[in-house]
């Protein structure tokens, strides 16, 4: 598969980004050792663990992150910086080194889920693309892991393109998949990174026949017996027997789009029983959630196509991240760390290591270590959550899409049992700093 090329990513960007960089070119404080970090001071309201997402896109973007002739032009006509900044933006290349946690990891409040380390000048500039991608990618996983968490096995599949922004709708795809999600129904997710895609018809080709048994003869004609067909447009037994009457106890699937959706597949799951079609599966959609999806636990359910509210993060469409700095080179050449002290927005100073603590198996603390390893505790082990992304300026933390995947089961394999209830609560685990 031909994965497309990453676009330029130098001005996905805020204007004081820039404005800073001039102003610290002009001082002399441009080329200072620095250390950025990106986390979140909290979870959303009621969430007890996020799921980290973009770290590909991310990675993809950095690389991306050029300016170019023409980038280069817009700036000096549009006067945003002057001719010294436009002189060093157009050699800007990062050569720095970046850790972070992995795709697909769980999260906690303070959890340092990237490190930058470069030139205060080469890190700054990434502040606001890094937060875009990670901010926005996290809140879909997240809500993507809850949905998954409760759907039992069942398949969830993303069909929120038409809710959301047109290439929002390609990464919150790639970010549902990393949190489980089986499928979508956006093609450019496919063509990009490899997500599966599926779809069958929507109640348009239903109207467009003379009938809905002709709509239900050309769809299986077309596309086999295999196929889902969509039953609600009109009578839903109706429905449901000319289904079967057109494609025969093969059917793969009938969809169910609207109305009362537990009661009506148990309905359907008996009616479909009765006619021989024993192996049809009941997919359900329209307006779905991690609560819909859980009161659906005892429903004849097969899979769940998600819209809405995947797409928006549940009611959570951030994941409230933040870019600061946390450590610089003082004027004698040593590292000192720095932290931000206002009210409900402080920030922990240094660089930090994390860490997952386990007891037999089971998580128990999220364990940050500032300007130090972390120190081993008694009867657990430690799973350790950062891996080198980028070093020296090249990127060495490319995986596959799967690799996140996996790395999202494994990890959520690990969280306590109250990690499958969709009650609000506080954080799953404890952030424990270690100085």
């Amino acid at each position: 598969m031909t994965i497309t090329e990453a676009p330029a990513t130098a001005l996905l960007t805020d204007h004081y980004e820039l404005t800073m960089l001039q102003a610290a070119l002009a001082s002399g404080t441009a080329h200072r050792r620095s250390v950025f970090e990106l986390f979140g001071r909290k979870l959303p309201e009621g969430r007890r663990y996020g799921v980290v997402a973009g770290v590909g896109r991310a990675l993809e973007a950095i690389e991306a992150f050029r300016f170019d002739t023409a980038t280069l032009d817009f700036l000096a006509e549009e006067r945003v910086v002057d001719d010294a900044t436009l002189a060093w933006l157009a050699d800007y290349r990062f050569s720095g080194d970046v850790r972070g946690y992995g795709e697909g990891e769980a999260y906690f409040p303070g959890s340092p889920l990237l490190v930058v380390e470069s030139a205060f000048a080469e890190a700054v500039l990434l502040e606001t693309v890094l937060l875009s991608i990670y901010n926005h990618d996290s809140a879909i996983a997240s809500a993507a892991s809850r949905m998954t968490a409760v759907a039992g096995g069942r398949p969830c599949i993303d069909m929120g393109s038409r809710r959301t922004h047109e290439e929002a709708a390609v990464a919150a795809a790639r970010a549902a998949y990393v949190a489980g999600f089986g499928a979508t129904s956006n093609l450019a997710a496919r063509q990009r990174y490899g997500v599966p895609s599926t779809g069958t018809s929507a109640h348009a080709f239903t109207l467009l026949h003379d009938t809905e048994a002709d709509a239900f003869r050309a769809q299986v004609s077309s596309l086999g017996v295999g196929t889902s067909l969509l039953v609600d447009t009109y009578d839903v037994r109706e429905a449901v027997r000319l289904a079967v009457e057109v494609a025969g106890p093969r059917l793969g699937a009938v969809r169910l789009d609207s109305g009362d959706l537990g009661a009506l597949a148990v309905e359907v799951r008996e009616q479909l029983d009765s006619l021989g079609a024993r192996d049809t599966r009941i997919i359900v959609t329209s307006d779905l959630d991690e609560f819909a999806i859980a009161s659906l636990a005892s429903a004849p359910v097969d899979g769940y196509g998600v819209g809405t509210r995947l797409v928006t993060g549940s009611g959570h469409p951030t994941s409230a991240f933040v870019y600061k700095l946390v450590a610089r080179e003082d004027d004698e050449g040593r590292m000192v760390p720095v932290a931000k002290k206002s009210t409900n927005k402080l920030s922990v100073g240094g660089s930090k290591r994390a860490v997952r603590r386990l007891q037999d198996g089971v998580a128990v603390a999220e364990v940050i270590a500032v300007d130090a390893e972390p120190e081993p505790g008694d009867g657990t082990t430690d799973r350790p959550l950062h891996r080198d992304l980028v070093v020296g300026g090249e990127v060495v933390g490319r995986e596959p899409l799967e690799a996140a995947r996996e790395r999202h089961a494994a990890a959520f394999a690990e969280l306590p049992m109250a990690a499958r209830s969709m009650t609000r609560g506080e954080p799953l685990l404890p952030t424990v700093y270690q100085s």
